[in-house]
């Protein structure tokens, strides 16, 4: 039989444990604090208070937003705090002004910055953008807009069940920040709403986008330059724009994109479904190890489309060509409907063909019919399974016809090396002479010096470089 006493003891243990766990935790409720919950009353000030009162305690702090709707003006949330677990749990709804010009000029409507552990748990977010949206349909003086909801130079962030309704523009954005989790997470606005880009990540590592539904204006998620170690799992995406990395190339001198999981994606009449896109014009940048894996595409116009050559209204990049260099790209288990014959589509850059893309088990139908076609420029790579449209790799090699640019950049830094060596006396490897190069149309210029620092001194003051003109 068990012992009365030793019971009792445990549960005044657990007793003592709950109460000190209790009082370790700091409530704020924002109605005590001055909000109200009729969505016209600014409530600002109340919000603000209780994120000083949170972030000023040493104690982990939880800010209650009970239901209702609350008006909120631009709000910023700073860091640097004294604890590392502020939770926001929401349970009504946060209002932007129905005046548009209020925070249409600000570049963010809700912004946590600098911040370290910050979670954000249901509610919504209602950016009121209709207004806006018709404005700039008419071509009026208009505000650019706020993004909803941002996060800057921020570390272990949490949203989870968090829904934004119509923001101004971007719903969503990670700016700088590192290890953040978004779950659960609803991005509603009309097919027609511009820029209103579901989630956009840049200069951010380590970050997770699962079991979320997005359905937008523009990108529903959006990848920009210094994105590492990104995973996106179990998406419904559409309307919107697809899942772009890009675009990239705005400036010359760019962070990589690298170490981005798309996985388990449905898209769904959207205008594209897993792109890479970046400007025709010279970058610093690149994009690499990249897999888009178990993705359905139904009535999608571009399933599946790297392009490099964008250059809306024809503005500061005609007649250029892209200097982001895109390689070790995989799509396996690409499957469903494109609503455009073309279903395929890499039209990539002249100077820096696409290197290293794999096709596994691709198989993508028009009007329910294998009739889909690709279309391909610039690029080489490697197919595996089942591949429908054909017509870009043929089996597991390049076809050289076709691809002649990747295929002759693809010898390019050891014949280079091996022109330098004979040309400054060094013998290392086997010789490659003038002639050898006349036979293959390629010829020796004055250029620039190589680029080798793993060679001599002497090597590098060789100005010589292979030119593939023929």
């Amino acid at each position: 039989m068990e012992n009365p006493f030793s019971s009792l003891l445990l549960i005044s243990l657990l007793s003592i444990f709950f109460t000190k766990t209790i009082a370790n935790v700091v409530t704020l409720n924002v109605l005590t604090l001055g909000a109200n919950p009729n969505g016209k009353t600014d409530s600002t000030k109340a919000f603000l208070t209780a994120w000083e009162s949170a972030c000023g305690s040493s104690k982990t702090a939880t800010i209650y937003v009970p239901r209702g709707k609350y008006l909120i003006k631009q709000a910023h949330f700073k860091g640097k705090c004294k604890n590392k677990a502020i939770m926001f749990r929401i349970d009504g709804t946060l209002v932007a002004p129905s005046d548009y010009n209020v925070i249409g000029n600000a570049k963010n409507w809700l912004l946590f910055e600098g911040v370290d552990g910050v979670s954000i748990h249901g509610g919504s977010l209602d950016g009121q953008g209709t207004a806006l949206w018709a404005c700039k349909a008419s071509d009026r003086n208009c505000p650019r807009g706020a993004t909803t909801l941002g996060f800057s130079n921020s570390n272990n962030v949490a949203i989870t069940g968090l829904t934004s309704l119509n923001s101004q523009m971007f719903h969503i954005v990670i700016n700088g920040c590192k290890n953040v989790k978004l779950q659960g997470v609803k991005v509603l606005a009309p097919g027609k709403s511009p820029n209103t880009d579901g989630i956009h990540v840049q200069l951010s590592s380590e970050i997770s986008i699962l079991n979320s539904i997005i359905s937008t204006g523009d990108d529903c998620v959006s990848i920009g330059p210094g994105t590492t170690n990104l995973w996106i799992q179990n998406i419904f995406c559409g309307p919107g724009h697809g899942i772009s990395i890009g675009s990239l190339a705005k400036d010359f001198e760019e962070a990589g994109v690298q170490n981005v999981t798309v996985r388990s994606v449905i898209f769904k009449n959207t205008t594209n479904g897993v792109r890479i896109k970046t400007w025709g014009r010279p970058s610093t940048g690149f994009v690499n190890n990249v897999l888009f894996q178990h993705a359905t595409m139904i009535d999608v116009q571009n399933p599946i489309v790297i392009d490099q050559n964008y250059c809306p209204y024809n503005k500061n990049c005609p007649g250029q060509v892209s200097g982001v260099k895109v390689s070790d790209v995989k799509y396996q288990d690409i499957h469903g409907s494109s609503a455009t014959r073309v279903a395929m589509k890499f039209d990539c850059s002249k100077e820096n063909p696409c290197r290293r893309i794999k096709l596994e088990d691709v198989n993508l139908t028009y009007k329910n019919e294998p009739a889909a076609q690709a279309s391909c420029a610039n690029v080489a790579g490697t197919t595996s399974g089942i591949i429908q449209p054909t017509g870009c790799f043929l089996g597991r090699r390049s076809s050289l016809s076709e691809f002649n640019i990747e295929a002759k950049n693809s010898f390019f830094l050891e014949r280079k090396r091996q022109v330098v060596r004979r040309i400054v006396g060094l013998s290392f490897g086997k010789n490659f002479t003038q002639s050898q190069a006349n036979s293959r149309n390629w010829r020796i210029k004055s250029s620039t010096p190589f680029p080798s620092k793993s060679i001599s001194h002497q090597v590098n003051k060789v100005s010589d470089q292979i030119d593939f003109s023929s």
